[in-house]
């Protein structure tokens, strides 16, 4: 994909206004690490944009504009922001919000010995035998069948596979991690989040794995590699029976339904006798309280862009955001007015930002003001 059609389609996602079709396109350029980087300095710049305590001067973003610069990289995206930075320093803002001497005084965020910090890499690796290995950052560690550094956890077939042992991978709150299976099958694994599965797959039979709770992304190695066996993945009573796919789970335990989002391939979800195949952009919605299973198109980008180092919100209440920020930063979030539960917000944040600048970019759209005391934030 060249750069212009890139640039047009950030703009897209932005405004809000990317089509389901261009949202994968972007899924698929995303998975570039180089992409990645050039993505969160688009981000970073919006960020910027809408940020009211930054206006209506614009020196955030000028200076901004020259960190990237110095970069030599990201032309194009320059080119974006020199554009916008003439609206900016007008007085008008990205998605048409104008600033005036006339605007209400909004109350300024009262902030207390803030505690919130952006989410890391952090697990719990939980082995055949029950102890427990912490992961993280700063934390190494293998054995003869797996290696677990950084951010991730990697297993290696050994071949002595007549008997099946299970690990568990277990999120914090505020934390994430990945995991690569001993078919090679890639797990991304949200906050608060557990995953059981086989230190190694047994030939013959179908390679199975759990989600007891939280969110995962899968990537899933093709059957032809793996003996012809399919892949499934259990989450109370839902099946999904999959033969070399990407697809998302997002089954939380406080939550009351299970989202099963397709990304690629092909999926049977099954419920009791009822089996629902799924195409590519599709979601299928679990009522855990009815056991009724429907399924719909979605925004495929916004579903998934948490294992992308992003939150991409779309057509998503307060409520609904605050539940995921809320595992990501791990904090408490208080409404004061229950009516801002309701309230829709799109946007794109990064992840690695502070829960300030998350706020205020909120803010600027659905928010009259807020308070961060401790680990606690409170919406007004």
């Amino acid at each position: 994909m060249n750069q212009t059609k890139v640039d047009k389609l950030l703009l897209k996602l932005v405004e809000n206004r990317i089509s389901e079709q261009e949202s994968e396109e972007l899924l698929q350029w995303l998975k570039s690490e180089e992409n990645q980087n050039y993505f969160n300095e688009f981000v970073e710049i919006n960020h910027l944009l809408n940020s009211n305590q930054h206006f209506p001067n614009g020196k955030e973003l000028q200076k901004k504009l020259k960190i990237v610069e110095k970069k030599n990289k990201y032309a194009s995206l320059l080119k974006y922001a020199a554009v916008i930075i003439v609206v900016v320093t007008s007085g008008l803002i990205f998605k048409d919000s104008l600033f005036s001497t006339n605007d209400p005084v909004v109350p300024a965020p009262v902030v207390t010995n803030n505690k919130i910090q952006p989410g890391k890499n952090a697990a719990v690796l939980t082995l055949g035998d029950g102890s427990d290995i912490t992961l993280g950052k700063e934390t190494d560690y293998s054995n003869e069948i797996l290696k677990a550094k950084g951010d991730q956890v990697v297993y290696s077939p050994k071949g002595q596979n007549n008997k099946v042992e299970y690990n568990y991978l277990t999120v914090p709150r505020g934390g994430q991690y990945s995991l690569q299976l001993s078919d090679s099958t890639k797990v991304w694994i949200n906050s608060e989040s557990k995953l059981k599965y086989p230190v190694e797959f047994v030939p013959g039979q179908s390679r199975e794995v759990y989600l007891l709770y939280g969110e995962a992304y899968f990537e899933v190695a093709s059957s032809e590699n793996n003996n012809g066996d399919d892949f499934k993945v259990y989450h109370k009573e839902q099946e999904i029976q999959v033969l070399g796919t990407q697809f998302n789970i997002k089954a939380y335990g406080e939550e009351s339904e299970v989202l099963t989002t397709l990304v690629e391939g092909k999926v049977s979800v099954k419920i009791g006798e009822e089996a629902l195949e799924m195409t590519p952009g599709e979601q299928s919605r679990l009522d855990l309280d009815t056991g009724l299973i429907s399924v719909s198109n979605v925004d495929v980008f916004s579903e998934t862009s948490w294992k992308s180092g992003v939150f991409s919100f779309k057509k998503k209440s307060l409520s609904d955001i605050m539940k995921t920020l809320s595992r990501w930063y791990d904090m408490e979030v208080v409404f004061e007015n229950s009516s801002l539960k309701e309230r829709k917000f799109k946007g794109v944040l990064r992840k690695n930002q502070s829960i300030e600048e998350v706020l205020s970019v909120i803010m600027s759209s659905s928010l009259h003001s807020y308070e961060i005391n401790d680990k606690t934030v409170i919406l007004k």
